[in-house]
C-alpha cells in the first residue's frame, strides 16, 4: 500500500496536467456524448477547462482514500455506524496509468465529506464504460490513479454531518453520476447528468471496485432492503440508462422497439423494461445463447446479425421498421444500420459509446423519412427511483454471473471478446 500511496502523490499531480492537455486536444477535433461537453468546449475555447476532473487537492476525490489529508473530509464531521467495524484499509482494483496494469490490493478506506455517505460496497456490476475508462477509449481523461466501477450496491456505514436523506444501515447505490452542482440550468431542469461540474464514479471519482466507496448523498441511490444487492447492482447504471433511453424514444404502448446489442448487460435489461412499458421488442445480437436469453426475457423476435441482413429482417418482422431503436451495441455499423431501417418518423436513440464512432445518416433519407437521432445519457434522480421500483416490483431482473473482484481483469478480457451474456457482477470480498 505504501508504494501505491507514493504513486498516487506523483500521478495525481500528473493527472491534472494530462486532463487539461488531452481534453483540450480532443475537444478541438471531435464532439463527444458526455456530460457538460458543450459547455466544456466553450470553456476550452476561452482558455479554461471547466470539466471537473478530481485530483489530490480536490475534496470530490475523497483524498483520504489515497492517504491524503483533507480539511473537508474531517472525521469529526462524520457519523459512523458503531455497530460495525470499519477497517483502515480495504481491497480494491485500481490502475495508475491508462491502459496499464490492473492492481488488486490494499488501499485506505476513504472518509466521506460533509455531504457524502460512505457505502460498504458488497457487489458491483461491471459496465463496458469501466473498460473504456481503463483503456482510455474516450477523448476525456480519467483521474489517476483510479478505482473504477459505478454500479455498487451496499450499506451506508458512515455519513457526513450535512446528510439528511440517508440513515446508517440504509441500503444504497453508487451510480455513474456521483454528484453535480444542483444549481445550473441542467440540474434545475432534471438534466443533472449534463451538469458541467458533474462528478462521475469510476471516472473522475473513485468508484465501486472497492469495499468502501463515497458518494454524494443527494445523488446516491436508495435501494429497498427487500432487494438482493447482487441482483440490483446492474440497475444502478444499465437499468437506469436503458429506462431513460426508452422514455426518450417517445413511443406508445404497442409500438415496436429494436434493441441492438440485446444480449449484453444493457440490452437484456432494455428488453425487460420495454416489455414492462408495453412495447414490442425485436432483439438484435448474435449466438444461440443470446437468442435464447433474449426470447426468455420477452423479445418477440431475434435477428442474428451474423446470419441475415439486419435491415431486411427487421423491416419484415415489424412491417415497416421499428418505431424506435435503442442502440446499446458497441459497434458503429449498428448505428448506421439503425438509421436506415428505423420506421419513418421513428427515433434512433444512441446509448452505447463505441470508441471513435460516428453516427451516419444520409441527409436525403433522413429528411424524407423525418427520422430523429438523439443521444440519451444516464437518467436523473427521478429516473433512478422509477427504474429501481420496476426491479423491486419484480418486473425486471438482472441476468448476472457473480465472480470475485480479484477476477476483474479476466472479466474485461471476456468483455472485449464479446463472450459475456447478461451482466457480470463482482463480489468485493472475493
Amino acid at each position: 500500500m505504501q508504494s501505491y500511496l507514493r504513486l498516487t502523490t506523483r500521478t495525481a499531480r500528473q493527472a491534472i496536467r494530462r486532463t487539461t492537455v488531452s481534453t483540450t486536444r480532443s475537444m478541438a477535433t471531435r464532439s463527444i456524448a458526455s456530460p457538460g461537453l458543450q459547455l466544456m468546449r466553450q470553456s476550452v475555447a476561452n482558455g479554461q477547462v471547466r470539466w471537473h476532473s478530481c485530483s489530490a487537492s480536490c475534496s470530490h476525490a475523497s483524498p483520504a482514500s489515497f492517504g491524503y489529508p483533507s480539511p473537508t473530509n474531517d472525521k469529526s464531521r462524520v457519523t459512523y455506524d458503531s455497530s460495525v467495524t470499519i477497517p483502515k484499509s480495504q481491497k480494491a482494483v485500481y490502475f495508475t496509468e491508462t491502459g496499464g496494469k490492473l492492481h488488486y490490493g490494499d488501499i485506505p478506506v476513504p472518509v466521506p465529506g460533509p455531504d457524502e455517505v460512505l457505502i460498504n460496497v458488497k457487489y458491483s456490476g461491471v459496465c463496458h464504460t469501466d473498460l473504456h475508462a481503463w483503456k482510455g477509449d474516450w477523448p476525456l481523461a480519467t483521474k489517476l490513479p483510479l478505482v473504477g466501477g459505478h454500479e455498487g450496491a451496499g450499506i451506508v456505514v458512515a455519513k457526513g454531518d450535512q446528510v439528511t436523506n440517508f440513515q446508517l444501515g440504509d441500503h444504497a447505490g453508487v451510480k455513474w453520476l456521483n454528484g453535480s452542482c444542483l444549481s445550473c440550468e441542467f440540474c434545475t431542469s432534471s438534466h443533472e447528468s449534463n451538469c458541467p461540474e458533474a462528478i462521475l464514479s469510476g471516472y473522475t471519482h473513485d468508484g465501486s471496485f472497492q469495499q468502501y466507496a463515497t458518494a454524494k448523498a443527494i445523488h446516491a441511490a436508495h435501494i429497498p432492503k427487500s432487494c438482493d444487492l447482487a441482483q440490483v447492482s446492474p440497475i444502478l447504471c444499465a437499468g437506469i440508462t436503458v429506462y431513460k433511453a426508452l422514455k426518450s424514444a417517445n413511443i406508445r404502448a404497442g409500438d415496436w422497439v429494436a434493441v441492438t446489442g440485446a444480449g449484453g448487460g444493457l440490452g437484456t435489461l432494455a428488453i425487460q423494461y420495454a416489455k414492462a412499458m408495453g412495447f414490442r421488442v425485436v432483439a438484435v445480437d448474435s449466438s444461440e445463447t443470446k437468442e435464447k436469453m433474449c426470447r426468455e426475457l420477452g423479445a418477440e423476435a431475434f435477428v442474428d446479425f451474423k446470419k441475415v441482413k439486419v435491415a431486411d429482417a427487421i423491416t419484415e418482422i415489424t412491417k415497416g421498421g421499428p418505431h424506435a431503436v435503442i442502440n446499446v451495441s458497441t459497434a458503429e455499423q449498428s448505428i448506421t444500420d439503425a438509421c436506415g431501417y428505423v420506421r419513418p418518423t421513428g427515433t434512433v436513440v444512441l446509448v452505447g459509446l463505441p470508441a471513435h464512432a460516428v453516427a451516419k445518416s444520409p441527409v436525403f433519407t433522413h429528411v424524407v423519412k423525418s427520422i430523429n437521432i438523439k443521444g440519451s445519457y444516464v437518467g436523473d434522480r427521478a429516473d433512478t427511483k422509477e427504474a429501481i421500483d420496476f426491479f423491486a416490483r419484480g418486473l425486471v431482473h438482472s441476468p448476472i454471473k457473480v465472480v470475485g473482484l480479484s477476477e476483474l481483469e479476466h472479466v474485461y478480457d471476456d468483455m472485449e471478446k464479446g463472450k459475456i451474456a447478461g451482466r457480470v457482477v463482482v463480489d468485493t470480498y472475493k
